[in-house]
C-alpha cells in the first residue's frame, strides 16, 4: 500500500498522514528538553533519515522545545541527510506564556535563525494561554503572512470556541486557519467529545494529534512491565494513567490492540496510530515522536495499512470505557 498524501486544511500543503514530532530533539535544553533523555546529534540524524526513508514528509517542532535547540537540531539532521530548503515541510510554534501577541512579529527573526533560514511552512500559536488575545495573535500572524515570513497559520491546544474565533479573525484578514494541534489518543479523546474535532471538520481545518500513543501507554509495554515507568524521565510516572489502577482500567483496550496487532502483523502502537488516521476520515494528522530508530520505523509502518471498519468501531467502543481527562491524564 502506497502512502497517500493529505491536504492540510485549505492550504496548498500535501503531507504524509504522519509527521515526526521533534520535542525530543531539545537535547536537554530549556523547559521542554527536561522531559526527554538528551539525544546526540548523530542519533537525531539517524532518526530523521529513517523517517524520510519511510515516507514522512514533514516535521513539527517549536520554540519552547529547548528554546530553539530542537529547531536547529532538526535542520542539522535534514542537511546531514542531503535535504535542502523546500524538500520537506517544517512546522514550528510561537510560545505565548508571559508575552503579548506583538512578540509573534518581534521574535520571528529568532525562529528563522534557529531554523537556519529554512522556510516556516506552518507557524502555530502553541497554546491559548498568555497575555495575548485571539485578535492580536491572528493579526500578527496575518502580518507575517503578508511579509512572506511564514506560509500558513495554525494553532495548538485550542478549544472549539477558541478555534472558531481565531478562524473568523484570520479570515477577516484575508487568510485561512489551516490546523489545530491537540492532545489526542485512544485514552485521551476529549477533542472527539468536546466539539473540537466537529468544529474543525465544519471549518475545513485539519487536526494534528500530538501524544498519539499516550506517552507510550498504548504500546502495551507498561502493562507488560509496570516497573519500567519509574526509570523514565519527566512527569509520566506521576500520571494517573500509569498508576496501578490506571493500567488496570486500560487492560481490555491494550489486549485488543495486541490482538489486532497479531492479525495485521504489526505492533500495538501501529494499530493505535492507524486508528487515529482513519476514525475521523482524513481530518486527523498524527505526530508521534521517536527517540529510537525502532520508534521511527513504527511510525512509518503505521501509514502502510488501514484498519477494518469493524476494528475501528471496536477500538472506539473500548476506548470510551477508559478515558483520562486533561493534559496530565
Amino acid at each position: 500500500m502506497s502512502i497517500q498524501l493529505r491536504q492540510l486544511g485549505a492550504s496548498n500543503l500535501m503531507l504524509s498522514p504522519i509527521g515526526l514530532g521533534c520535542w525530543q530533539f531539545s537535547q536537554g535544553n530549556g523547559i521542554g528538553g527536561k522531559f526527554w533523555t538528551s539525544l546526540p546529534q548523530e542519533d537525531i540524524n539517524a532518526i530523521v533519515a529513517t523517517s524520510l526513508r519511510g515516507g514522512i514528509t514533514w516535521f513539527d517542532t517549536a520554540e519552547i522545545y529547548g528554546w530553539g535547540k530542537s529547531e536547529t537540531s532538526l535542520v542539522t539532521a535534514l542537511e546531514a541527510n542531503n535535504k535542502k530548503p523546500g524538500d520537506v515541510i517544517i512546522a514550528t510554534k510561537w510560545y505565548p506564556v508571559g508575552r503579548t501577541s506583538r512578540s509573534i512579529v518581534t521574535t520571528i527573526d529568532a525562529r528563522k535563525q534557529a531554523l537556519k533560514n529554512w522556510p516556516i511552512d506552518l507557524y502555530q500559536v502553541h497554546m491559548p494561554w498568555g497575555f495575548s488575545t485571539r485578535k492580536g495573535e491572528m493579526k500578527a500572524m496575518a502580518e507575517l503572512m503578508r511579509r512572506g515570513d511564514i506560509r500558513n497559520v495554525g494553532v495548538s491546544n485550542f478549544s472549539a470556541a477558541q478555534l472558531r474565533k481565531a478562524h473568523t479573525i484570520l479570515k477577516n484578514e484575508g487568510f485561512t486557519l489551516v490546523s489545530n494541534q491537540v492532545r489526542y489518543n485512544l485514552v485521551q479523546r476529549f477533542p472527539d467529545f468536546d466539539g473540537t474535532i466537529a468544529a474543525a471538520k465544519e471549518l475545513g481545518i485539519s487536526i494534528i494529534a500530538y501524544s498519539p500513543l499516550a506517552q507510550g501507554l498504548l504500546t502495551g509495554k507498561f502493562h507488560d512491565n509496570p516497573g519500567i515507568i519509574h526509570d523514565r524521565p519527566g512527569f509520566r510516572k506521576y500520571m494517573p494513567m500509569f498508576s496501578k489502577n490506571g493500567l488496570k482500567r486500560t487492560e481490555k483496550l491494550i489486549a485488543a490492540l495486541k490482538s489486532m496487532a497479531q492479525s495485521y502483523s504489526v505492533t500495538p502502537g501501529e494499530i493505535a496510530l492507524n486508528w487515529l488516521l482513519h476514525y475521523n476520515g482524513d481530518t486527523v494528522f498524527v505526530i508521534p515522536g521517536a527517540t529510537k530508530l525502532s520508534h521511527a520505523e513504527q511510525n512509518c509502518r503505521a501509514m502502510l495499512f488501514e484498519l477494518d471498519k469493524h476494528d475501528i468501531k471496536k477500538l472506539d467502543e473500548l476506548s470510551r470505557e477508559c478515558q483520562f481527562g486533561g493534559i496530565f491524564g
